[in-house]
């Protein structure tokens, strides 16, 4: 996701990593604007414990009592700034050019890696609040959006509006609590600020520093009240984190941990992610520095899903195929960006996570909007990413395109989903927002590779609102393992799950999901394993050259006794292409 930011404060002359603010025109064309420069004068707010050259770090350790790592940042020339023992991750701050070094050696450190190539900014000590704008009215009238009847939400709405009990999350620039259209659906018990990497819980530190966040915010949950627009759930809570630092609209790592943490702890069922971590577009697990950033993330998205909470992610806006990943020439985004040679196995953070639901953005109807990323097996859904309008801060509305503006209403969808069916869990929401996806065919582009079911361009397809208010939790119960498992060439790699707590057999009609990343589906032999050894095959070396497996079969297994270990059994009996299995399920 990158510099399709257009539009967003930028430093060093670099883009934030906005998955979506391409300003658009009064004829509704995107077009490119200059760049806002952030100012290089020190904030207003500085500390005395400041100090030029201080840079940050996630310090990466076991979960549990961190007392002894902590202890270790301080006697290296650190200190802790924030900590989350539950996940095992500290965030320090350091001048010292060999604090990573040296802490690399300490026991009981697993990794250790600086989050930013510029300083801390002196207003991480003592955070100015964001202002509150002044607010303008608007006339009566809020007609329905193209965008809202293309997913059929106005259709949704006088079925379920979505329920006050579903909270949601904006992590984003902020949201304008006061604006007419937000004010009656805005939590602000659970809204905090988490730039920097700390919870700020004061009054208004959750506010927007740009207008992205308050963009977004009004497609998801816009109050159907008479005035301006309506979200796709009107009838949910919004929260807002802030994970934009201002100035510049950076969503550092430490940033979103924090968020993702607060959204674990205060109940919200779906987060909105409209961003990539700064400064790299893409993290890649061979850099010592990303390598810690990709686990100190992905523990806090896991603690978040483990929590209750799903997180739905933009796919950014570069035109880019996220399965075939050759260059990054946007990173690092807080200093001086070179090109590099990156492998799929450099992911974008948040959005590449194992658990979080990729958008990507249809254009007019359900086109591909030109500016949206692909990849067969990276993008789950589609939804309407062009010429949005919505909420702007100070009571306005402003049009903005983007993937950043798909998002929202594919969270606005998970929300009606929850709403619909209390107690649906984060997987089952990601799966009813597969299956109940409207499917949508690849047009004549050959870089569109799939079926009309699944393909690199649309996912599973566009969301639908109105389906999503009439649905009904899964029959059974579902079972995931969302651990990465290489597959190697001429080898073979099992997944295990555990299924406890079902009655008797296994049904006629066992739901096996299987997502794997492979780039020559026809050296592998995919099977499903029961309990007592039993083999079902799912795949067997058919699809040639094809990428990637990700497909949901049916299986009778009803001779087998559900409760035991399953496991998804992978042969790869050729060279050259490997990959992994990211994730698979089973449902009862």
């Amino acid at each position: 996701m990158l510099a399709a930011a257009l539009g967003a404060a930028l430093a060093f002359g670099a883009p934030a990593a906005l998955a979506g603010t391409a300003p658009v025109s009064p004829s509704g064309t995107v077009v490119p604007s200059a760049p806002a420069k952030a100012s290089a004068a020190a904030p207003t707010s500085q500390s005395a414990t400041w100090a030029a050259g201080t840079r940050a770090y996630l310090v990466i350790t076991a979960p549990g009592d961190s007392s002894a790592v902590r202890s270790a940042v301080a006697a290296n020339g650190g200190s802790v700034f924030s900590y989350y023992d539950a996940i095992g991750v500290i965030v320090a701050h350091s001048t010292s050019s060999t604090f990573a070094t040296t802490l690399r050696g300490v026991s009981g450190v697993q990794k250790v890696g600086a989050t930013r190539t510029s300083d801390v900014p002196a207003d991480a000590y003592n955070p100015a609040l964001p202002a509150n704008p002044a607010q303008s009215s608007t006339a009566a009238g809020e007609p329905v959006r193209v965008d809202m009847s293309q997913i059929k939400a106005d259709q949704a709405w006088a079925v379920n509006p979505g329920s006050a009990s579903v909270k949601v999350g904006i992590l984003d620039t902020g949201v304008d609590d006061q604006h007419q259209d937000l004010a009656p659906n805005f939590n602000a018990a659970d809204s905090a600020s988490c730039a920097y990497g700390k919870a700020d819980t004061r009054v208004g530190a959750w506010r927007d520093v740009d207008t992205h966040g308050t963009h977004v915010a009004g497609t998801v949950a816009a109050a159907k009240n008479g005035k301006g627009v309506v979200g796709v759930a009107p009838g949910v809570k919004i929260s807002s984190v802030r994970v934009a630092e201002p100035g510049n609209s950076f969503f550092f790592a430490e940033n979103t941990i924090c968020a993702f943490v607060w959204s674990g702890d205060h109940g919200f069922k779906v987060t909105n992610n409209s961003y990539y971590t700064d400064p790299w577009q893409f993290n890649c697990p061979d850099n010592i520095d990303q390598a810690a950033i990709i686990e100190g993330v992905k523990r806090a998205q896991e603690y978040a899903e483990s929590k209750g909470s799903l997180q739905v992610a933009a796919a950014g806006n570069e035109d880019y195929d996220l399965a075939h990943k050759t260059t990054d020439s946007a990173s690092p985004n807080d200093s001086t960006p070179v090109t590099r040679t990156i492998t799929n196995a450099c992911m974008d953070i948040p959005t590449e996570l194992p658990g979080v639901v990729t958008v990507a953005a249809n254009g007019t109807g359900v086109t591909k909007a030109s500016f949206s990323n692909f990849g067969q097996g990276v993008i789950d859904v589609a939804a309407p990413g062009s010429n949005v309008y919505s909420t702007a801060p100070g009571g306005g509305y402003s049009t903005k395109s983007g993937t950043s503006m798909a998002t929202p209403h594919v969270v606005g969808v998970a929300a009606l989903i929850a709403s619909a069916n209390p107690g649906i869990t984060p997987a089952q929401i990601r799966d009813k927002l597969a299956t109940q996806a409207n499917d949508v065919a690849c047009p004549s582009d050959s870089r569109c590779t799939g079926t009309t079911a699944n393909n690199g361009f649309f996912g599973e397809g566009q969301v639908d609102a109105l389906k999503a208010v009439g649905a009904t939790p899964p029959p059974g119960k579902y079972f995931e393992n969302l651990g990465d498992f290489a597959v190697n060439d001429n080898a073979t790699v099992e997944s295990p799950i555990t299924v406890s707590g079902v009655t008797g057999n296994a049904p006629a009609t066992l739901k096996v999901g299987v997502d794997i990343k492979h780039t020559y589906i026809g050296d592998l032999k995919v099977d499903l394993v029961a309990p007592d050894g039993t083999v079902y095959t799912l795949h067997n070396h058919t699809g040639s050259g094809t990428d990637n497996i990700a497909q949901t079969y049916t299986v009778n297994a009803s001779s087998e006794v559900a409760n035991g270990v399953w496991k998804l059994r992978v042969n790869d009996n050729a060279s050259q292409d490997t990959g992994k299995i990211d994730a698979w399920n089973l449902t009862f």
